[in-house]
Protein backbone atom coordinates (compact mmCIF):
# COMPACT_ATOMS: atom_id res chain seq x y z
CA UNK A 1 0.00 0.00 0.00
CA UNK A 2 1.10 3.77 -1.06
CA UNK A 3 -0.06 6.38 0.75
CA UNK A 4 -0.83 9.62 -1.61
CA UNK A 5 0.86 11.38 0.87
CA UNK A 6 0.49 13.40 4.06
CA UNK A 7 -3.04 13.85 4.53
CA UNK A 8 -4.05 13.23 0.94
CA UNK A 9 -6.87 11.07 1.66
CA UNK A 10 -6.22 8.27 -0.60
CA UNK A 11 -3.98 5.73 -0.87
CA UNK A 12 -2.76 3.65 -3.51
CA UNK A 13 -2.12 -0.59 -3.56
CA UNK A 14 -2.06 -3.27 -6.24
CA UNK A 15 -5.59 -4.31 -7.05
CA UNK A 16 -6.48 -8.03 -5.87
CA UNK A 17 -9.49 -10.10 -6.39
CA UNK A 18 -12.69 -9.33 -8.46
CA UNK A 19 -13.71 -6.27 -6.67
CA UNK A 20 -10.83 -4.46 -7.61
CA UNK A 21 -10.24 -5.02 -11.15
CA UNK A 22 -14.41 -4.03 -11.46
CA UNK A 23 -13.19 -0.54 -9.59
CA UNK A 24 -10.57 -0.07 -11.72
CA UNK A 25 -12.62 -1.21 -15.17
CA UNK A 26 -15.06 1.19 -13.70
CA UNK A 27 -12.73 4.19 -13.30
CA UNK A 28 -11.44 3.81 -16.82
CA UNK A 29 -14.55 3.78 -18.14
CA UNK A 30 -16.17 6.52 -16.56
CA UNK A 31 -12.76 8.39 -17.92
CA UNK A 32 -11.75 6.65 -21.50
CA UNK A 33 -15.42 5.65 -22.36
CA UNK A 34 -17.72 8.10 -21.28
CA UNK A 35 -15.51 11.44 -21.19
CA UNK A 36 -12.76 10.61 -23.70
CA UNK A 37 -15.60 8.50 -26.21
CA UNK A 38 -12.99 5.83 -26.66
CA UNK A 39 -14.59 2.63 -27.83
CA UNK A 40 -15.43 -0.11 -25.33
CA UNK A 41 -13.94 -2.84 -27.45
CA UNK A 42 -10.62 -0.63 -27.68
CA UNK A 43 -10.68 0.33 -24.38
CA UNK A 44 -10.83 -3.45 -22.92
CA UNK A 45 -8.30 -4.69 -25.28
CA UNK A 46 -8.02 -8.39 -24.08
CA UNK A 47 -4.49 -7.73 -21.88
CA UNK A 48 -6.08 -6.68 -18.68
CA UNK A 49 -6.59 -10.77 -17.28
CA UNK A 50 -2.65 -10.48 -17.31
CA UNK A 51 -1.81 -7.02 -16.26
CA UNK A 52 -0.45 -5.96 -13.03
CA UNK A 53 -3.73 -3.04 -11.57
CA UNK A 54 -3.05 -0.83 -9.81
CA UNK A 55 -5.98 1.12 -7.64
CA UNK A 56 -6.25 4.26 -6.00
CA UNK A 57 -8.98 4.74 -3.14
CA UNK A 58 -10.16 7.11 -1.49
CA UNK A 59 -10.12 6.61 2.87
CA UNK A 60 -13.99 5.68 2.73
CA UNK A 61 -13.40 3.28 -0.57
CA UNK A 62 -14.31 4.95 -3.00
CA UNK A 63 -12.00 4.36 -6.15
CA UNK A 64 -10.24 7.50 -7.49
CA UNK A 65 -7.47 6.48 -10.24
CA UNK A 66 -6.33 3.45 -11.50
CA UNK A 67 -3.17 2.14 -13.60
CA UNK A 68 -1.90 -1.21 -15.39
CA UNK A 69 1.34 -2.66 -15.98
CA UNK A 70 2.21 -4.98 -18.59
CA UNK A 71 5.45 -6.64 -18.79
CA UNK A 72 7.13 -9.99 -20.17
CA UNK A 73 5.40 -11.59 -23.08
CA UNK A 74 2.11 -9.55 -23.04
CA UNK A 75 3.91 -6.30 -23.38
CA UNK A 76 6.71 -7.40 -26.15
CA UNK A 77 5.05 -5.71 -28.62
CA UNK A 78 5.31 -2.57 -26.84
CA UNK A 79 8.34 -2.77 -25.56
CA UNK A 80 10.29 -4.20 -28.57
CA UNK A 81 10.63 -7.73 -27.26
CA UNK A 82 12.83 -6.52 -24.94
CA UNK A 83 12.22 -8.56 -21.13
CA UNK A 84 13.78 -6.09 -19.10
CA UNK A 85 10.95 -3.00 -20.20
CA UNK A 86 7.10 -2.79 -18.73
CA UNK A 87 4.21 -1.30 -20.23
CA UNK A 88 2.72 1.22 -18.13
CA UNK A 89 -1.21 2.21 -19.43
CA UNK A 90 -4.50 2.72 -18.80
CA UNK A 91 -3.77 5.61 -16.10
CA UNK A 92 -7.19 7.16 -15.27
CA UNK A 93 -8.14 10.06 -12.57
CA UNK A 94 -11.39 10.60 -12.42
CA UNK A 95 -12.39 14.22 -13.15
CA UNK A 96 -13.23 15.16 -9.17
CA UNK A 97 -10.32 13.85 -8.12
CA UNK A 98 -7.96 15.58 -10.63
CA UNK A 99 -4.92 17.54 -9.09
CA UNK A 100 -4.50 15.85 -5.98
CA UNK A 101 -1.16 13.53 -6.75
CA UNK A 102 -3.07 10.45 -7.57
CA UNK A 103 -1.40 10.16 -11.38
CA UNK A 104 1.95 10.89 -9.77
CA UNK A 105 1.23 8.42 -7.31
CA UNK A 106 -0.10 5.49 -9.58
CA UNK A 107 2.93 6.56 -12.16
CA UNK A 108 5.29 6.08 -8.93
CA UNK A 109 3.44 2.95 -7.53
CA UNK A 110 4.08 1.28 -11.37
CA UNK A 111 7.33 1.99 -11.39
CA UNK A 112 7.89 0.56 -7.69
CA UNK A 113 5.90 -2.80 -9.15
CA UNK A 114 8.20 -2.45 -12.28
CA UNK A 115 11.41 -3.09 -9.89
CA UNK A 116 10.17 -5.51 -7.84
CA UNK A 117 9.67 -7.83 -11.01
CA UNK A 118 13.21 -6.95 -12.37
CA UNK A 119 12.48 -3.99 -14.66
CA UNK A 120 14.40 -1.66 -15.08
CA UNK A 121 12.78 0.77 -18.06
CA UNK A 122 9.09 1.90 -18.28
CA UNK A 123 7.68 2.68 -21.53
CA UNK A 124 4.21 4.13 -22.07
CA UNK A 125 1.62 5.27 -25.18
CA UNK A 126 1.13 8.74 -23.24
CA UNK A 127 -1.66 11.14 -24.70
CA UNK A 128 -0.21 14.25 -26.32
CA UNK A 129 -1.99 16.79 -24.16
CA UNK A 130 -0.63 14.74 -21.27
CA UNK A 131 3.22 14.91 -22.07
CA UNK A 132 3.97 17.55 -19.33
CA UNK A 133 2.72 15.68 -16.66
CA UNK A 134 4.96 12.75 -17.77
CA UNK A 135 8.16 14.71 -18.42
CA UNK A 136 7.91 16.12 -14.86
CA UNK A 137 8.20 12.54 -13.66
CA UNK A 138 11.32 11.96 -15.92
CA UNK A 139 9.87 10.47 -19.27
CA UNK A 140 11.24 11.22 -22.12
CA UNK A 141 8.98 11.19 -25.47
CA UNK A 142 10.30 9.71 -28.40
CA UNK A 143 9.00 9.01 -32.42
CA UNK A 144 6.31 10.40 -33.96
CA UNK A 145 3.22 11.73 -32.54
CA UNK A 146 0.64 8.83 -33.54
CA UNK A 147 -3.21 8.36 -33.14
CA UNK A 148 -4.85 5.98 -30.72
CA UNK A 149 -8.59 5.07 -30.26
CA UNK A 150 -8.42 8.64 -32.75
CA UNK A 151 -6.57 10.41 -29.46
CA UNK A 152 -3.22 11.65 -30.78
CA UNK A 153 -0.15 10.10 -28.33
CA UNK A 154 3.51 10.32 -28.09
CA UNK A 155 5.87 7.07 -26.80
CA UNK A 156 7.79 7.97 -23.47
CA UNK A 157 9.77 5.92 -21.67
CA UNK A 158 12.00 6.16 -18.53
CA UNK A 159 14.78 4.23 -17.15
CA UNK A 160 14.29 3.29 -13.28
CA UNK A 161 16.90 4.01 -10.53
CA UNK A 162 17.30 1.42 -8.31
CA UNK A 163 16.08 2.50 -5.06
CA UNK A 164 18.83 2.19 -2.20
Amino acid sequence: MTPGGDGSGFLVRIATGPADIEACFAVRKEVFVVEQRVAEDIEYDGRDERALHLLALREDGTPLGTARLLYGPEAADRTGGDPSVGSLGRLAVVASARGLGIGVALVRAVEEAARERGLTVVDLHAQSHALGFYERLGYAAYGPEFQDAGIAHRSMRRTLQRLA
